[in-house]
C-alpha cells in the first residue's frame, strides 16, 4: 500500500511542477496520467499495483465530474451564452439523439452477438462527452467564444440527459422495465433526473452563497477552512442529487453557474481549490483506468470494437453535430472543430461500471468497446488539442483580417 502511495504522490508532486509547461504540449492532462499508469501498471514495470474495485473506481470518476462540471459552469461566461444558447439547445436536443440513433446503427451493423439493447447501451454510454477531458479547449481563449461555451454547456448537460436513457435501455434489457409501462417509465425518469438535480443544484448553491456572507461578517470563517466551501457544496449538490433520485451531473452544473452568477465578484480565490481537488481526482481516476482497467479488457479485443470505436469519435460524432449546426453563423472549420471535440472519459467509464454490474450476456463486448474508445478519445483528443486550436485561431484571424 505505502509502495502505491508514495509513487502516485511523488507523480502528482513532479506532474505539479511541470504542469503549466505540458499543458502547451502534446502532451497533457489525461494522456500523461493513463500512459503513467500503463507504464507502471502490470502491464509495464509492475511497479504500480492498484487492486481497485469497479465501485471505488466509479466514485472516483464521478466526484471527479461532478467537481469538474460546477468550477467550469462557475467560470462560464453568462453573458456569451446568452447570445449562443441556441448551440448548446440543438446539440442537446437534437444532435444527442441523433448521435445515439446514428450510433445505434453503427453497432447493429458490426455486433452481430449483441442484443438490440445492448447495442443501445454503448451508443448511451458513448454519446456524452467529457467535461474534464474538453477542459482544454473550453478555457483557451484562443477559440471562439460562442464555441467555448458552447461545447462547455454540452458536456456540462448531455451525462446527465443520458443516465435516464442508460437506464431505461438497462432496465429493458435486464428484463425489469419489459411490463408495458416503458413510455411512462422513461418520462418520469427524464424528468426526475433533470428536475431534481436541477431543483437540488439551485436551491442548494442559493442558500450556500447566501448564507456564506452573514458567517464571514462575524468573523466565524477562517482562511483556511474557506477553501473547502466551494468543493464541499459542489459534492453535497451531487450526492444530494443522486440520494433523491436526481442527476447529481446536473445538479453540479446548474449549481455551479448560478454560483458563477451570484458571486462572480469573489469567486476565483474560491474556485481554486475545488478546481486542484477535481484535476487530482480526474489525474488519480485516470492513472487507475491505465493500470487497473485496460489489461483487464483485453481479452475482448476485436476488429469490430476498433472500427466501432474509430467511428464513435469520428461519423458518429461530429456528422450530428455538423447537420444540426446548419443555419448557424459559424464556418465549415468551426463546425468541424466542434464535432471532433467531444471527448469520451469520466461519465463513460462511471456508465460502464454501471452496465457491468448487470452481468449482461455481452457486457465483456461492451466494456471492451467502451474503454477502446475512451483510450483512443484520450490520446486523439489529447494530443490534438493544442495544434487544432491553434490553427483555428490562426484560420480565423486570417478571415478577418487581422
Amino acid at each position: 500500500m505505502y509502495e502505491n502511495l508514495a509513487i502516485l504522490a511523488a507523480f502528482i508532486f513532479l506532474y505539479s511542477l511541470v504542469s503549466g509547461g505540458l499543458e502547451k504540449t502534446l502532451f497533457n492532462g489525461a494522456v500523461v496520467f493513463m500512459t503513467f499508469g500503463l507504464i507502471l501498471g502490470p502491464l509495464g514495470l509492475g511497479a504500480l499495483t492498484l487492486e481497485v474495485d469497479a465501485e471505488l473506481l466509479s466514485t472516483l470518476a464521478e466526484l471527479a465530474l461532478a467537481m469538474v462540471l460546477f468550477t467550469d459552469a462557475s467560470n462560464a461566461n453568462l453573458r456569451e451564452l446568452k447570445h449562443s444558447f441556441k448551440i448548446p439547445q440543438k446539440l442537446l436536443l437534437i444532435g444527442l439523439p441523433l448521435t445515439i440513433l446514428l450510433g445505434f446503427v453503427t453497432g447493429y451493423l458490426l455486433f452481430d452477438g449483441l442484443a438490440l439493447l445492448e447495442i443501445a447501451l454503448i451508443a448511451t454510454m458513448l454519446a456524452p462527452t467529457d467535461a474534464a477531458l474538453g477542459k482544454a479547449v473550453v478555457t483557451n481563449e484562443a477559440v471562439p467564444s460562442n464555441i467555448r461555451e458552447g461545447l462547455n454547456v454540452e458536456s456540462g448537460l448531455n451525462d446527465g440527459i443520458c443516465v435516464p436513457i442508460l437506464f431505461i435501455f438497462l432496465a429493458l434489457a435486464s428484463s425489469t422495465g419489459a411490463d408495458g409501462s416503458t413510455s411512462m417509465l422513461a418520462l418520469k425518469l427524464v424528468v426526475e433526473a433533470i428536475g431534481i438535480g436541477a431543483a437540488i443544484g439551485a436551491g442548494l448553491t442559493f442558500l450556500a452563497v447566501r448564507l456564506f456572507p452573514h458567517c464571514a461578517e462575524r468573523g466565524w470563517v477562517t482562511e483556511t477552512w474557506q477553501q473547502l466551501s466551494v468543493p464541499a457544496l459542489a459534492v453535497t449538490c451531487f450526492a444530494v442529487a443522486q440520494w433523491l433520485g436526481g442527476s447529481g451531473f446536473i445538479a453540479c452544473f446548474i449549481g455551479g453557474m448560478l454560483y458563477g452568477k451570484l458571486a462572480s465578484k469573489h469567486k476565483h480565490k474560491f474556485l481554486l481549490a475545488a478546481e486542484g481537488i477535481g484535476d487530482t481526482l480526474a489525474l488519480i481516476t485516470w492513472v487507475i483506468f491505465g493500470t487497473a482497467v485496460v489489461g483487464q479488457s483485453l481479452d475482448s479485443f476485436s476488429w469490430q470494437v476498433v472500427v466501432y470505436a474509430l467511428l464513435s469519435l469520428t461519423l458518429i460524432r461530429m456528422l450530428p453535430v455538423f447537420l444540426v449546426l446548419k443555419g448557424m453563423k459559424l464556418t465549415t472549420e468551426e463546425k468541424l472543430f466542434m464535432g471532433w471535440f467531444g471527448p469520451r472519459g469520466l461519465a463513460s467509464i462511471v456508465f460502464a461500471v454501471i452496465v457491468l454490474n448487470e452481468h449482461l450476456p455481452g457486457g465483456e463486448t461492451i466494456s471492451m468497446t467502451v474503454v477502446f474508445t475512451i483510450i483512443l478519445s484520450v490520446i486523439g483528443h489529447g494530443l490534438s488539442a493544442n495544434p487544432l486550436v491553434a490553427a483555428l485561431g490562426a484560420r480565423l484571424k486570417n478571415s478577418s483580417g487581422g
